[in-house]
This record gives C-alpha cells, structure tokens and sequence, in this order.
C-alpha cells in the first residue's frame, strides 16, 4: 500500500533515526453513497479533512501521509459511523462501538 515516501528524524536517546512516512491508501466499496469521508487517530477523528472520492465502479478512496505505527480509525458515510466490514480488523473503543485497526511498516 506505500507508495511515495518522506523521511523525518526522529532522536530517541542518542540515537538518530529516520522514519519513512507512506502514502497509505484507503478504500471502501459504497455506490450507493453520497459522500465518504476518513477519520482517525492520524487525524484527531476529524470528519471533514479526509474526504474519499468515488470511482466509477462506487469504490471510494483516499490517501493518508501516515508514519509506521498502528492507527485506529473509522469511515464516516452519509452522516454515519461505518465501523462494521468483515474483513477489516476491529477493535472495541471507549464510547462502546467500534474502530477498525491499519498497522503501517
């Protein structure tokens, strides 16, 4: 899923190193859907900043600039939180629902 990268610096104690960050792209398959948008914890779960564009076969997609590390996040879909596919990994958050979970190397 990576596809361009930037290197930052990182210093952890007296070492130096440098992570990559990727271009992470999301997608979700909705044709029926009127407007997709990303959110999560790389994005302070705001649901307008992360707006997903549909293609002609109703398949929604954005990119994310993410640095490795695990993230938590959700879809929001005509107004709604989506946090049920079946072949995304999930896990339960403190309002009682759902997030799904990417893990970025």
């Amino acid at each position: 899923m990576a596809k361009n990268e930037n290197k930052k610096t990182v210093r952890r104690g007296k070492e130096t190193q440098k992570e990559t960050s990727r271009n992470v792209e999301f997608s979700f398959h909705a044709p029926e859907a009127t407007e997709v948008y990303l959110a999560g914890d790389f994005n302070s779960w705001d649901t307008s900043s992360l707006p997903m564009k549909k293609d002609k076969d109703g398949v929604w997609k954005t990119m994310a600039k993410l640095l490795p590390g695990r993230y938590e996040y959700k879809l929001f879909v005509d107004n709604v939180w989506v946090e049920n596919i079946p072949e995304l990994e999930v896990v339960p958050n403190p309002l009682g629902t759902h997030n799904f979970v990417i893990r970025v190397r």
